[in-house]
């Protein structure tokens, strides 16, 4: 008798944790409001209205096993769009770049209109499944914009820590999900559907720039970043340095011309 009050205790008991909510009940922030107060964690406007962002790194990039390639320096340029009407639309200016045993793996741009390649310029659009599969973080900057909503959908936990969840919906129709730490409104996941399947992010390991001033010594920036696709982890990039505010010439967003 002992013994089956002692397995229906235990059984009750499991039932009851199985019932409860993942976090603390919800509060009265809005999805507006928890963007808001992420902005000011980020950096504040130089975050939200950034004119450019570099960062350098390197990258771990798995093939389908166990082994991956690694790619370093690991490397991204940035020149932010004023405006952004489409979550998942290659805009502004972009460079990625990864580099093995000095020289490049694979490189590719976007110089505002045109896609390019290590090879040259590609008929590729700016919504293109390449550009559709990558671009997505960039729009909770844009979250408070006229023509933009954004909902609060069930709190959640990402790597143990409770977080919010907001849905960022775009002029355009698309939606893309966004986890902020509860306790100090890092943004630490985005997700969104893509061509490849559901795609995540994970953000963490964040750090200041010690050495930066006035404006880029606030930006908190995420040292590592894991991207999933389907639930199954495609590579994961090592932020070790960064800069922001920086000119960059148009030449160095369009690969393959002299």
């Amino acid at each position: 008798m002992i013994r089956i009050a002692a397995c229906f205790a235990l059984l009750t008991s499991g039932a009851a944790l199985a019932e409860a909510p993942p976090v603390t009940a919800p509060d009265a922030l809005t999805g507006a409001q928890i963007v808001a107060t992420a902005y000011e964690a980020a950096g504040g406007d130089a975050w939200v209205n950034p004119e450019s962002l570099f960062m350098e790194g390197y990258g771990l990039f798995w093939r389908g096993s166990e082994d991956f390639v690694r790619y370093e320096p690991y490397r991204m340029w940035r020149v932010y769009p004023v405006s952004k009407d489409a979550a998942h639309a290659a805009d502004g200016r972009v460079r990625i770049e990864g580099m093995a045993n000095g020289e490049p793996v694979f490189q590719i741009a976007f110089d505002g209109e045109h896609t390019y390649d290590q090879n040259g310029r590609m008929e590729e659009a700016a919504d293109s499944e390449r550009w559709a599969s990558n671009f997505g973080f960039g729009v909770i900057r844009h979250a408070l914009d006229d023509g933009y909503g954004v909902d609060r959908l069930p709190d959640d936990y990402v790597d143990g820590a409770p977080a919010y969840t907001v849905q960022i919906n775009d002029p355009a129709g698309g939606e893309t999900l966004f986890n902020i730490r509860q306790d100090d409104f890092a943004v630490v996941r985005v997700g969104f559907t893509t061509p490849r399947g559901w795609h995540e992010r994970i953000y963490s390991e964040f750090y200041r720039n010690d050495e930066g001033a006035g404006e880029e010594a606030g930006w908190l920036q995420p040292g590592r970043v894991r991207l999933y696709y389907d639930g199954v982890k495609a590579n994961e990039i090592y932020w070790t340095a960064f800069e922001t505010g920086g000119s960059y010439d148009q030449s160095l967003f369009r690969l393959g011309e002299d």
